[in-house]
């Protein structure tokens, strides 16, 4: 099958193109913001070297459904979604931090408090939890968004010190953080899923804030099965989960998580067919319709053109 892995369009306008772990996103005319969700994986903050059929697509139009669906608790950035894997969308200048939002102590901050932290951006966590325990309440524990690298955790009161986001700016991020969590929550419930944990970006247009980027996608977001949830945590059994953990898992299992000196393993056919068949599964159950498979033999011809059709007609 064929998939995306890079694209370097010029099109009318066009100001400069970011080209992001799994996003190209271009700039027009600092009015609209073209962004191309690409077949690559990352992990760890590696872009693996193999991308994964289906897995922009599956991602686009998730995030496009989920946009649409809360978009009556917050404004958000998107205007139309021309081509199976773009959304293009109101250009805002971002907030440099990452909103993340955590209803269950798992993945790496599970890690860090099996390592003996109480603590995780700011926020005191209790003794005696478990891997994959509920929280009493989500808890937000916001990171820098990092060019290159690594993003870093940060707490609030950092975040406000340093000039980052405005006091007044952070409530409004933290209540939008909050309404949106418990929104991707309900909708996860009615499907047979838990929204574990998620991250969330904003922007700004004239002083006002939209929710800018992906929602409640696999590579943004973690679900687990909510009928084997309360059998597997009291027999401290891993959780039946759809998000990208799994592809962690395999990387750690085979000696990788990002560090130097470390070598990504193989990624057989094997391998990349599970992780897209993963990937469309997660659609599927979440969304609660066949995922449509594009069979378009140029995907680069098919989406220009899909493209241009929508700039052109905002002359």
């Amino acid at each position: 099958m064929n998939t995306l892995v890079k694209t370097n369009f010029n099109f009318p306008g066009q100001k400069n193109v970011y080209h992001g772990k799994v996003r190209d996103v271009y700039n027009i005319d600092d009015r609209f913001l073209v962004m191309i969700a690409t077949d690559r994986i990352s992990a760890f903050d590696v872009v693996l070297p193999k991308g994964i059929p289906s897995k922009g697509q599956v991602l686009n139009q998730m995030a496009s459904e989920f946009l649409d669906t809360t978009v009556d608790l917050v404004p958000n950035w998107k205007l139309a979604t021309p081509d199976p894997m773009v959304t293009i969308g109101k250009y805002c200048k971002p907030f440099p931090v990452e909103m993340i939002i955590r209803g269950y102590l798992t993945g790496s901050s599970w890690r860090s408090y099996k390592a003996g932290a109480r603590e995780i951006c700011g926020v005191p966590i209790p003794d005696g939890m478990k891997e994959h325990q509920r929280f009493e309440n989500p808890i937000i524990t916001p990171t820098t968004k990092a060019e290159e690298g690594h993003d870093e955790d940060i707490t609030r009161e950092e975040i406000i010190k340093q000039g980052l986001v405005s006091a007044e700016d952070y409530k409004m991020l933290e209540d939008y953080t909050r309404v949106l969590f418990k929104r991707g929550t309900e909708i996860a419930a009615k499907k047979g899923l838990i929204l574990v944990d998620t991250k969330y970006e904003f922007g700004k247009v004239d002083d006002k804030i939209y929710l800018i980027d992906e929602i409640h996608t696999p590579d943004s977001s973690r679900y687990f099965y909510a009928e084997t949830y309360e059998e597997n945590f009291k027999k401290g059994l891993p959780q039946k989960q759809l998000s990208k953990e799994f592809v962690r898992e395999w990387l750690m299992e085979n000696g990788f998580q990002g560090k130097e000196g470390q070598k990504i393993p193989e990624m057989t056919d094997e391998i990349v067919e599970s992780i897209s068949k993963r990937y469309i599964e997660l659609y599927e159950k979440i969304i609660g319709k066949p995922f449509i498979y594009d069979e378009s033999e140029d995907i680069v011809t098919r989406m220009e053109n899909n493209i241009l059709s929508f700039l052109n007609h905002q002359k």
